[in-house]
């Protein structure tokens, strides 16, 4: 029998939940077509699993590389790395029983199958249906919606060549179930989750290599940043190769793991460990889930949506890593808001992309919001900067972690602030000050007029204000 809902929404994962949640808050009966687990790529195979195996690798790099250093005698360390994927999984799963019961909560119907959109029917005329294959066999539900949310996230890409096997050739998702770990391991793509990854096997004592086709480290973030996130993981031990284009037909693995060459500046270089992780990007879920019912227009691999998320058909929204952009889970909640509010007609503000704060949970950690200062430039802005280095912060002493800088940037004529660029100790964890100040439209006065708790690491945050205009105090 048919179902009727408000809003039906394709997919559980961030964007989808949140969204779902909303939806109920606003009264709106909903629903969540899910084919795996709640949570979705961020919390079964992304952000959450990927910090905790960081979080494991730092402290096993800080216990055996730096106990000595805080008077802390600790003898011989090891590493279990079968415990540090079981303490993964518990968080995991602590989280996805939270998902769960928010739902319940909510009164939110979920799904556990594969939806796809279907054409007008007799039971819906005008809005047409979405049909669930369920996951147990049971006989395929259909539901019949005012409204629909595609939320069906990404999956990690490859390149035309190298075809991920999952024993020598990984993504993200099979290394994120690895029972062992490597002795070393190539890693394909240096932007932000090669360089997480890149950090955390290096902390777990993998001898790693990055393979970077563009001329810098994380592309996307300020040069400064990238030049700082280079210099710092080699002096870890971490090898890069970078402006080197792979040769994918050169791929060879066997007994004696994975060999590739690539072309670098003075010719052919060869590159051999015992693994590879492929991380070049992800691309949008978009088939086998009826687009072509519709007049959905799909450009570069991802939906075209509007400001308010709509399609190109009116009552069908799209969220998330799904339409491209930003593809970050905090991005993706923000769109499945946004698209809940403007079904319930709510006139919701568009969002600004530029004032989306943005991580690498690398160690050591990188976050930023804005716009770079190349950027800045490009875009006809007369700019001034301030810089501060933690080595000046009592606090970033005291961690033990006193490598990087806060980088501001602003306009001379408006003082406005264009973007926050910072690299050290906790620095995921400040980035929101930087998001809140753009938000409210502060200038670095304003910043440098926050008084900033002495010893914290936000000191730094003051600092690079004042120094916007010469007057940092301890430089």
């Amino acid at each position: 029998m048919a179902q009727n809902y408000d809003v039906v929404i394709m997919g559980g994962g961030t964007g989808g939940y949140v969204a779902a949640i909303r939806s109920a808050q606003l009264g709106l009966k909903t629903a969540i077509v899910e084919k795996g687990n709640l949570g979705g790529t961020c919390l079964h195979k992304g952000c959450i699993p990927s910090k905790a195996l960081l979080r494991s690798a730092e402290v096993y790099a800080t216990t055996k590389n730096h106990a000595a250093d805080f008077g802390v005698v600790t003898g011989d360390v090891s590493l279990d790395f079968s415990r540090v994927q079981q303490r993964k999984q518990a968080i995991v799963d602590q989280l996805h029983a939270g998902v769960q019961g928010l739902m319940k909560k909510g009164k939110i119907d979920v799904y556990e199958g594969i939806g796809r959109i279907l054409g007008p029917s007799i039971f819906s005329p005008n809005a047409g249906t979405v049909s669930v294959e369920m996951a147990n066999g049971e006989e395929n539900e259909m539901l019949i919606p005012n409204n629909v949310i595609i939320a069906t996230g990404s999956r990690p890409r490859t390149l035309p060549g190298l075809t991920i096997d999952g024993e020598f050739v990984m993504s993200s998702d099979e290394a994120l179930q690895m029972q062992e770990l490597p002795k070393s391991i190539l890693i394909v793509g240096g932007g932000v989750i090669g360089i997480e990854w890149a950090s955390m096997l290096n902390d777990f004592g993998v001898e790693v290599t990055v393979i970077e086709y563009a001329d810098r480290i994380i592309p996307t973030e300020d040069k400064d940043v990238s030049k700082e996130m280079l210099k710092l993981l080699s002096k870890k031990g971490v090898k890069f190769a970078i402006g080197a284009k792979v040769m994918a037909d050169t791929l060879e693995t066997g007994d004696n793991g994975v060999t590739i060459q690539a072309e670098v500046k003075d010719g052919m270089q060869t590159f051999n460990a015992e693994k590879m992780l492929v991380s070049v990007g992800r691309q949008a879920n978009v088939e086998n889930i009826g687009l072509e019912n519709t007049d959905i227009i799909v450009e570069q691999g991802f939906i075209k949506v509007k400001p308010s998320f709509q399609t190109k058909e009116s009552h069908i929204y799209a969220i998330g890593d799904v339409i491209g952009g930003l593809q970050l889970a905090h991005v993706a909640s923000h769109e499945g808001i946004t698209a809940v509010e403007h079904i319930k007609g709510n006139n919701p503000h568009a969002i600004n992309y530029d004032l989306v704060s943005r991580c690498v949970y690398s160690n050591p950690e990188a976050a930023s919001v804005g716009i770079t200062e190349e950027q800045a430039k490009e875009k006809g802005h007369d700019v001034k900067v301030g810089k501060f280095s933690f080595k000046a912060i009592g606090k970033a002493l005291v961690y033990g972690e006193s490598d990087g800088f806060v980088k501001i940037i602003a306009d001379k004529a408006t003082n406005d602030i264009l973007g926050v660029h910072m690299i050290g100790p906790h620095v995921t964890d400040m980035i929101s000050e930087a998001g809140l100040a753009m938000v409210l439209d502060a200038t670095p006065w304003e910043i440098a007029e926050t008084i900033h708790p002495h010893p914290t690491l936000s000191e730094v945050m003051g600092e690079a204000a004042l120094a916007v205009d010469g007057k940092a105090i301890h430089s």
